[in-house]
């Protein structure tokens, strides 16, 4: 199911840097969730195993199945929304897996989002967007008038706008030391300001549902992009500073005037 990845010199250089115990990994299929049996093989890579689990009352009444589950007992790595490269602490020392998805991708790119993996674990960030919001990831769902799915997604978006914000601060360091991942870094916030910038006009004429835009901004904040209204709000130090509380003000903000 897994085997230990071969690393290139840049991506060990940023190991060594930001998390030298940790271990990196193929997996061999692509995943959403990895369900208990399969998430134990990762113990052949670790120490130990220390699964996560998040009181009930965290969650909505009509929160999604999957949800649910990674917020209960049960040993389970990585969620919808997580992309290619995946990393959990449930494991001693820590572990990041990389999908198969990757396949076919600029090799330069690839070690970018490894590096950028690298990075979220020494910020010490949680490992899903519930160990965010935590009790007030209710408040967020009554803020959000969409379904239990599309509260998810926008959810998942802020968080890693939230994340965003602080590895864009490390990734702008990196044109001295990392030059090959600065500009792996810049060259995927080039590919995205079109998008990025297009977004308000493509909600408005309905090409665009809410929650993706919101998912596109918000991964555009780590490179560094100027974003549109709404979204330009959540690039802010007020948000990296307040985080749960000025998420939920945000979107209670946004849908009233998209209502309006």
């Amino acid at each position: 199911m897994f085997a230990a990845r071969d690393l290139s010199s840049p991506v060990e250089a940023v190991r060594d840097e930001y998390a030298p115990d940790v271990r990196i990994v193929d997996c061999e299929r692509d995943f959403e969730t990895l369900p208990p049996a399969q998430a134990e093989e990762l113990g052949l890579f670790a120490d130990a195993l220390e699964p996560a689990s998040y009181p009930a009352d965290w969650l909505p009444a009509d929160a999604p199945k999957l949800l649910a589950r990674y917020a209960s007992s049960d040993f389970t790595v990585g969620m919808p929304g997580d992309g290619s490269v995946v990393w959990t602490r449930q494991t001693d020392p820590p572990t990041v897996i990389v999908k198969p998805r990757v396949e076919g991708s600029p090799e330069s790119f690839i070690d970018f989002l490894l590096a950028e993996a690298l990075v979220e674990l020494d910020l010490e960030v949680p490992e899903h967007f519930i160990g965010f919001f935590e009790e007030t990831y209710p408040d967020l769902n009554r803020a959000v008038p969409l379904d239990s799915n599309g509260t998810y997604q926008v959810a998942a978006a802020l968080y890693g706008g939230w994340v965003g914000l602080q590895t864009c601060e490390v990734f702008a360091d990196w044109h001295g030391d990392h030059p090959e991942l600065a500009d792996a870094w810049q060259d995927a916030g080039t590919r995205l300001e079109d998008r990025v910038s297009g977004l308000p006009r493509a909600v408005a004429r309905g090409e665009t549902e809410f929650a993706d835009a919101t998912e596109l901004a918000c991964a555009a904040i780590k490179h560094a992009i100027e974003l549109p209204a709404p979204f330009a709000a959540l690039d802010t130090d007020a948000y990296r500073d307040h985080g749960p509380e000025y998420a939920i003000r945000w979107a209670e903000k946004t849908f009233d005037s998209l209502a309006d």
